[in-house]
């Protein structure tokens, strides 16, 4: 249970980064709480490039959005999987949410020395209305902050440092083997 729980909030972190991604490069330690589950982690970002290393997780993530694909890597088997990305799915440069109706400014804050804008915002996804809240920061235009209203969920990104990464974050290293994604079992997607 806990494992499909550290897996949803990994899809969850990437899809909301597909969202917000701009083009820009930084690092930042990451902090998604939900269900009353704690993840912590380190992302990495470089354009369309995405890198994401979370605690309780062997290995780590690689997202190419410009070549739809996601690897999976794990150095203790010196071994990657390989999965497509949805294209659809790329990084926006807007900072409007992917299906976002309106967006209400309702306060001001300092959150981890950035100043936000803190935001209400209404969207829609795969038909569902519902409502999150955002913290934009003023200084270097990203959301640092994202919750649901009804606190279910938390993304934040702490230690940020912008500027150049080094595209050696984003590779397979070399000699690693490519490995076969397990079939899934019936009922679960698996056919």
């Amino acid at each position: 249970m806990k494992k499909r729980i550290i897996l949803l909030g990994v899809v969850m972190l990437t899809m909301f980064l597909f969202g917000t991604v701009s083009a820009f490069e930084f690092s930042a330690d990451t902090v998604m709480s939900t269900s009353g589950h704690v993840m912590k982690g380190k992302i990495f970002i470089k354009d369309k490039k995405i890198r994401m290393e979370n605690q309780g997780i062997p290995g780590y993530h690689i997202v190419r959005g410009e070549k739809n694909l996601m690897w999976m890597v794990t150095p203790s088997s010196k071994s990657y999987m390989e999965m497509k990305s949805d294209p659809s799915n790329k990084p926006k440069t807007e900072e409007k949410m992917p299906g976002e109706i309106s967006r209400r400014k309702i306060g001001s804050e300092k959150i981890d020395g950035h100043p936000t804008d803190k935001y209400e915002i209404t969207y829609t996804n795969k038909g569902k209305t519902d409502k999150i809240y955002q913290w934009m920061a003023t200084d270097i235009k990203f959301p640092i902050k994202t919750a649901a209203v009804d606190s279910s969920f938390t993304q934040e990104y702490k230690n940020i440092k912008m500027g150049g990464q080094p595209d050696s974050l984003f590779e397979v290293p070399s000699g690693y083997k490519k490995m076969n994604m397990p079939s899934m079992p019936q009922g679960l997607g698996g056919r």
